[in-house]
C-alpha cells in the first residue's frame, strides 16, 4: 500500500520532503508533480526501481529517460554541453522543457537510449521538485506518469493513490499540475530540433 503526503505547493513541509527523499534513497517509486504533468521518479542509481517504471508504464529498451536537476549546476556531469547549447538552457530553465542531450560516461547505460548514448535533461519549475532535489543532493531519474492504453498523463492525486498504490510506494500532493506534457529539445545534431511541442514555447528555433 503506498503513502500519501499532501505537500503544499508553494511552501513544502521540511518533515514530508525529508520523508519522500528517505524513500527514494530507500529504493521508492514515487509520484512527485512538476511544471507540466506529474511524473514517476526515483534513485538515479536503483536498477530495480528502473525496472519496476519499465514494468509499470510497458516501457522498452529505447525509452529515453529523463534527469530531473534542480539547475544547470549538475549538466557537465551528466550531459555534453558547449557554450552555445548552455545559453539556450540557461535561458529556459526552470521551465516545462526536456533536453535531450549527449551523455556523459557518468550516466547509467540502463538510463539512455541503447544505440544512441543520449539522456533527457530538465530543471522542473516546480517548488515540491526543487525542495526534494535539494535534500537528495543529486539528480532524480523520471519519466512522464502516462499508462498503458492511455494518452493523457494522469492527472488527480487522488485517482492515482487509487490506481497505484500497490505499484509505488508514495503519491506526492502537490496540486493541480496539468495535463500538458514538456516540450522536447533534441540538441544532439548540428540543429537543434523540437521533437515535441508541449507547455514550452521555444521562440528561439
Amino acid at each position: 500500500m503506498s503513502q500519501f503526503f499532501q505537500i503544499h505547493p508553494d511552501n513544502p513541509q521540511v518533515r514530508l520532503i525529508k520523508q519522500a527523499a528517505d524513500i527514494m534513497r530507500k529504493g521508492g517509486l514515487v509520484v512527485i508533480p512538476t511544471d507540466s504533468a506529474y511524473a514517476l521518479a526515483c534513485h538515479l542509481d536503483d536498477k530495480k526501481a528502473v525496472d519496476r517504471i519499465k514494468q509499470l508504464r510497458q516501457l522498452d529498451d529505447k525509452h529515453n529517460f529523463t534527469l530531473m536537476c534542480r539547475d544547470l549546476t549538475d549538466i557537465s556531469t551528466y550531459a555534453k554541453v558547449d557554450n552555445t547549447a548552455y545559453r539556450l538552457l540557461k535561458n529556459h530553465t526552470p521551465g516545462p522543457f526536456t533536453f535531450i542531450l549527449n551523455a556523459t560516461t557518468e550516466v547509467p547505460r540502463r538510463l539512455m537510449h541503447p544505440k544512441r548514448r543520449t539522456i533527457g535533461i530538465r530543471v522542473p519549475d516546480n517548488q515540491v521538485v526543487s525542495a526534494l532535489l535539494a535534500e537528495l543532493g543529486e539528480p532524480i531519474m523520471s519519466t512522464s506518469l502516462i499508462l498503458p492504453g492511455d494518452d493523457m498523463p494522469l492527472s488527480d492525486p487522488y485517482d492515482m493513490r487509487e490506481t497505484l498504490q500497490h505499484s509505488v510506494d508514495l503519491v506526492i500532493d502537490g496540486g493541480y499540475c496539468g495535463l500538458e506534457n514538456t516540450t522536447v529539445v533534441d540538441m544532439t545534431g548540428d540543429e537543434y530540433l523540437v521533437t515535441r511541442q508541449g507547455l514550452g514555447n521555444m521562440e528561439e528555433l
